[in-house]
């Protein structure tokens, strides 16, 4: 049995991917897994059972990604299970913005009096917008969330033009045709009408969009901010709305420095606050977390590399560890001294820390303990655990 700690409100849908044959929730401060979604655990005293963290979410700054990874405990997020969700706030906030439609609510509910119809006609007027399309979109990022935007826009009717220098294979094949690549930055901004950001937040990211970008801009750009509040310089774009270089900023991410500024659009961080998204991240932070503690495969970990490995064998040995040489010579030698033939095996890296998986036939339980017990002694092993075929 695995236990199972939750924190906040996980859907029920996410929760009945557990199996209660095999799983137990909230019965331990001692949990084999922990499920959350906005709970912080930096504070928190790391179980000694804990093998991992799964995040019902993509964002996993409430939690301590690089220490728990010293202590091979892999953090796992959801990327792309909100990116719907996101896609569809982006498009309409474009909608909601070139409409002035938000004003025009305001406007219309305030009206008295008993010809409220004419009012209506005499003043639609003040309110006329424009429409997106042969408007052009700039998109940073063009990744789970990026794409989509990228896509619905240009079936919008838009121009649409990305910038993603790291963009992944998967993600390439995802984007329309239609949709234009910039080669640099630079090239984009001074194109665009709107532009939107879709990039995690890291410390070569922070304050991507600065004084310089808004400067590029043109004087009517609206730019839009659903991904996080760090990538933009907030004194910079007020600083560049007060002298009327940019038309406008909206953003899913309220703070002290953007409160009550007239060209500030604000919602209340509604990106992934929609009952699909939280059901979508739920789920798939549920399977990614069972699928490790019950077949050590990695799947959207943020801390270690993904791992893949059909368990065709009786017995899997799952090892976490710092990426330092000659790990997997120690290992063979181990497993040769006690006569054990390596089924399968893979090793895989990602920056400090490495993974592997090894595959073999039925083994006594004396002699693995015997195994865990000599490779927990090893510097550099962080964690290790022997896995049954079901």
């Amino acid at each position: 049995m695995y236990h199972i700690k939750t924190y906040n409100n996980i859907a029920i849908e996410g929760l009945e991917r557990l199996d209660r044959k095999q799983y137990i929730l909230n019965d331990t401060d001692n949990p084999d897994g922990i499920l959350l979604r906005s709970e912080k655990l930096h504070d928190m005293a790391v179980p000694e059972n804990l093998k991992a963290v799964a995040r019902a979410g993509a964002g996993t700054n409430n939690v301590p990604v690089e220490a728990l990874a010293d202590e091979g405990i892999v953090v796992f997020n959801t990327p792309g299970a909100n990116a719907n969700s996101v896609k569809e706030l982006v498009i309409s906030s474009m909608i909601n913005y070139a409409r002035n439609m938000h004003a025009a609510n305001d406007w219309a509910k305030a009206l008295t009096g008993d010809d409220i119809a004419k009012q209506v006609e005499a003043g639609k007027k003040q309110f006329k917008g424009t429409e997106l399309q042969g408007k052009t979109l700039g998109v940073i990022g063009l990744g789970s969330i990026g794409h989509l935007v990228a896509n619905d826009a240009y079936d919008l009717g838009m121009k649409v033009i990305g910038f993603d220098p790291f963009i992944s294979i998967q993600a390439a094949w995802k984007i329309s045709q239609y949709v234009d690549q910039a080669a640099s930055l630079e090239e984009m901004l001074h194109q665009v009408d709107y532009l939107t950001i879709h990039v995690p937040f890291t410390a070569d990211t922070e304050k991507m969009l600065d004084e310089h970008v808004f400067k590029v801009l043109k004087n009517t750009a609206v730019v839009l901010n659903f991904s996080r509040a760090e990538l933009v310089d907030n004194p910079a774009i007020i600083k560049a709305l007060d002298e009327n270089r940019i038309g406008a900023y909206i953003t899913d991410f309220p703070t002290n420095e953007v409160m009550g500024h007239d060209k500030i659009t604000l919602y209340p961080h509604l990106g992934a606050s929609s009952e699909e998204a939280e059901t979508n991240c739920a789920i798939m932070a549920a399977d990614q977390l069972s699928r490790y503690l019950e077949t050590g495969e990695i799947i959207n970990s943020v801390n270690y590399p993904r791992v893949e490995l059909p368990f065709n064998s009786p017995v899997r040995l799952a090892i976490a560890n710092r990426n330092v040489p000659n790990m997997i010579g120690e290992l063979s030698s181990l497993l040769s001294n006690h006569g054990i033939n390596i089924d399968r095996i893979i090793n895989e890296s990602r920056g400090n820390y490495a993974y592997t998986l090894v595959d073999m036939g039925e083994q006594d339980d004396e002699v693995l303990d015997k195994i865990i017990n000599t490779l927990q002694a090893i510097e550099g092993i962080l964690k290790a655990r022997i896995i049954r075929k079901k």
